[in-house]
């Protein structure tokens, strides 16, 4: 197995996709950092000044205490973690296009040892972009949230251990989607058109047509985005333990704000989309165990 790891990593740096792959995350985490650090900064003017008191009271804080610095950091991370999984996918469906398959599944010693060999490779790549995209958005958010309304020592902390947590499973979501679809092209596509689209599209009408609240907090984006995102919201009181009170549309634009609409709490997120991440990457696995690669 250890040979077969260090076959796995010594293919993946030998091509140029980790690191051309990163430079976007860094910059998407960066700049989307930078972006919402600047509108949130003046949380009363985001929120308005009425919403604004009746929280800062209920959590018994001043404005200028309130940890803006999340949801700055929340959405940077959360669009950085689109890439992990567009690097997932080239982990086979890379292989069945590049048509490298065969020789990966007739060089290890049957196909389970292999594809363990890919995901434990994968996993630690997917801790590596979550360690890069978290710092992207820690400077994105120092440059432009005022230093009192930073997160704590505590609170970054959290969001560092969610952020690689949140990668790692995004990073074998995708591994999972392409080995089912078994073409980058087509697994890109699809996954970004639903993921940035469609399913915010979804929860964004469920909300205002039929008040929904909930539907962000129980789909892939949504929850992988929770995983780092409600951990914003919960220092708001938004989700998780709510404030007392809180009305469910201050709650929403808080989760929405925070980069999680929908989410319960960032375990439950994390949970969720665990879920989903085993419902493809097992599916994936029974493809690839059939698979005819001559």
């Amino acid at each position: 197995m250890g040979n077969l790891i260090k076959a796995e990593f010594r293919k993946t740096l030998t091509l140029k996709a980790w690191w051309a792959l990163m430079i976007p995350a860094v910059v998407f985490a960066f700049v989307f950092a930078l972006f919402w650090g600047r509108i949130t900064n003046d949380f009363s003017d985001f929120l308005g000044r009425s919403d604004t008191r009746e929280l800062t009271e209920a959590l018994g804080i001043s404005t200028g205490q309130l940890p803006v610095g999340l949801l700055a950091l929340g959405h940077g991370i959360n669009i950085g973690t689109m890439i992990p999984i567009i690097f997932g996918v080239f982990a086979l469906a890379g292989e069945y296009t590049k048509k490298t398959i065969t020789t990966t599944f007739l060089t290890a010693p049957n196909r389970v040892s292999a594809l363990s060999a890919k995901m434990i490779t994968y996993v630690a790549w997917g801790a590596i972009y979550g360690v890069i995209i978290v710092a992207a958005a820690s400077l994105g958010t120092v440059i432009t949230v005022d230093s009192e309304r930073l997160p704590t020592a505590g609170q970054w902390l959290g969001v560092l251990g969610a952020g690689v947590l949140a990668t790692v499973l995004a990073t074998l979501f995708g591994i999972g989607v392409g080995a089912v679809w078994r073409s980058v092209v087509g697994s890109i596509i699809t996954l970004t058109i639903w993921m940035l689209v469609v399913e915010n599209v979804l929860v964004f009408v469920s909300f205002g047509a039929w008040d929904i609240t909930w539907l962000g907090g129980v789909l892939p984006n949504g929850t992988v985005n929770g995983i780092v995102g409600a951990i914003g919201a919960e220092a708001f009181g938004a989700a998780g333990v709510k404030v007392p009170g809180l009305q469910d549309e201050t709650a929403w634009a808080l989760q929405y704000a925070a980069g999680a609409p929908g989410a319960f709490s960032w375990w439950a997120s994390a949970l969720i989309f665990f879920g989903w991440t085993m419902i493809f990457f097992l599916a994936g696995w029974a493809v690839n165990q059939k698979k005819d690669i001559t």
